[in-house]
C-alpha cells in the first residue's frame, strides 16, 4: 500500500506541475503575424511559451495576398496581431477591421523606428538619360506610353512602371509598395528589428504580466543575436561595399544605409510595378558606364527583365534575393537567416571570384 500511495502521490505531483504549466501557457495571448520577418520576431519573444501564427503562405507575395477561410478564422481568434502596417500588407487592413477584435502592434509606427524616405533607385548618366528621353519622345509622338504593355495615357499623370501596364501613377501606396514618401522595408536595418523585439515584449507583458520577465529576457537574448548577426553581415559585405550592383526592386535602401553599400539602381520602381520599355532601355544603356558588377534577380519576380537589362554585357547575375524571407522555413531564426543569406549572396556575386 505504501508503494501504491507513493506512486499516486508522484503522479498527482506531476499532474499538478503539468496543469500549472498548461495554465501558464493558456494565459499567453495567441499572436498572429503578417509576414515572415514579424513572425520571426514574435517567435523570438514568445520562446517556449507559445508559437505565433503566420498569415502569409510560404513563397507568397507580401504585398498581394488573399486570406483563406482557415486563416480568417485564426485571425478572428487571435489576441494580438503584429504586422508591419497597411503600407506593407494592405490586404490585412480590411480583415482586421471586419474579422478581428485583437489588439494590434504596427511595427512601422513603433516610436524610435528609423524610417527612410522612399527614393526610386534610378541609374544616372548620359546614356541612361538619352535612352529614357528617347523612350518618352517616342511615347509622346505616337500617343502611347512606354510601359510593358504599350497602353497610353493622356491625362498628365506619370506613366512609368504601373503595376497593370496602364501607365497611370496617382501616387497610391499600393502601386509602389510604400506609403507616401516612406520606404516600408525597414527591417533591413537591424537596429529596427532589435527595437521591435522590445516593443513586442512590452506589448505581450502588458497583456500577460505573469510572463513579462520571460518576454523581456527572450527579447534581450534576441537582441544579442541580432547584434552578432549585424557584425557578421558587416564583415561579409565590407570587402565589396564599394562595388556597384543593381537590384530587382527598390527594397534595399535600409540595407544600403546600414552597411554602406553601393546600390546603383533598381529595375522596377516598386514592389508591384513592371518596368516600361524606356526604363529597361535606360538601365541597359548605363549599367556598364555606371560601374555595375552584378545584377540581382528576386524571388517571386520574373527573370525575363534581368535578361533584357543585361543583354550581352559583361555583367554577373547573382542568385535571387529574398528580402522578406518568403522562401525560408518560418520560425524564430528566419530574420537572422534572411539577413545573412542576403549578405552572402551579394558578396558572392560582387567578390573577386564571383
Amino acid at each position: 500500500m505504501r508503494y501504491i500511495t507513493l506512486r499516486l502521490g508522484t503522479s498527482a505531483l506531476a499532474l499538478s506541475v503539468s496543469l500549472t504549466a498548461l495554465a501558464a501557457r493558456a494565459d499567453v495571448p495567441q499572436v498572429m503575424a503578417d509576414i515572415p520577418v514579424s513572425h520571426a520576431l514574435v517567435a523570438t519573444v514568445l520562446g517556449e511559451l507559445g508559437t505565433p501564427d503566420l498569415l502569409l503562405d510560404r513563397g507568397a507575395d507580401p504585398h498581394h495576398f488573399q486570406l483563406r477561410p482557415t486563416q480568417a478564422r485564426a485571425l478572428a481568434q487571435a489576441g494580438l496581431v503584429v504586422w508591419m502596417g497597411p503600407e506593407m500588407t494592405p490586404w490585412l487592413t480590411r480583415s482586421l477591421s471586419s474579422l478581428s477584435q485583437a489588439e494590434t502592434l504596427n511595427l512601422l509606427e513603433v516610436s524610435g523606428t528609423h524610417l527612410q524616405p522612399y527614393q526610386p533607385m534610378r541609374l544616372t548618366g548620359a546614356a541612361a538619360e538619352a535612352a529614357e528621353e528617347h523612350g518618352h519622345s517616342h511615347s509622346h509622338d505616337h500617343g502611347h506610353d512606354d510601359d510593358a504593355h504599350g497602353h497610353g495615357n493622356h491625362h498628365g499623370h506619370s506613366h512609368d512602371d504601373d503595376a497593370h501596364g496602364n501607365g497611370h501613377d496617382h501616387g497610391h501606396s499600393h502601386d509602389h509598395g510604400h506609403h507616401g514618401d516612406t520606404d516600408v522595408h525597414a527591417w533591413m536595418d537591424p537596429a529596427n528589428a532589435s527595437l521591435w523585439l522590445s516593443a513586442i515584449a512590452e506589448q505581450l507583458a502588458a497583456m500577460d504580466p505573469e510572463n513579462a520577465d520571460t518576454f523581456r529576457a527572450n527579447a534581450a537574448a534576441g537582441q544579442a543575436r541580432i547584434d552578432a548577426m549585424r557584425d557578421e553581415v558587416a564583415a561579409i559585405l565590407a570587402p565589396v561595399r564599394d562595388r556597384g550592383f543593381v537590384v530587382y526592386h527598390d527594397a534595399y535602401g535600409y540595407l544600403a544605409t546600414a552597411f554602406d553599400l553601393n546600390i546603383l539602381g533598381a529595375i522596377t520602381l516598386g514592389d508591384a510595378a513592371s518596368p516600361g520599355a524606356a526604363r529597361l532601355s535606360s538601365i541597359r544603356a548605363s549599367l556598364v558606364d555606371a560601374g555595375a558588377v552584378c545584377v540581382f534577380p528576386e524571388v517571386n519576380h520574373p527573370d525575363v527583365y534581368i535578361s533584357l537589362v543585361t543583354g550581352d554585357a559583361d555583367l554577373r547575375v547573382g542568385e535571387p534575393l529574398d528580402p522578406a524571407g518568403v522562401v525560408l522555413e518560418p520560425g524564430a531564426d528566419t530574420y537572422i537567416t534572411l539577413m545573412l543569406n542576403m549578405a552572402q549572396t551579394i558578396a558572392d556575386c560582387l567578390g573577386d571570384e564571383g
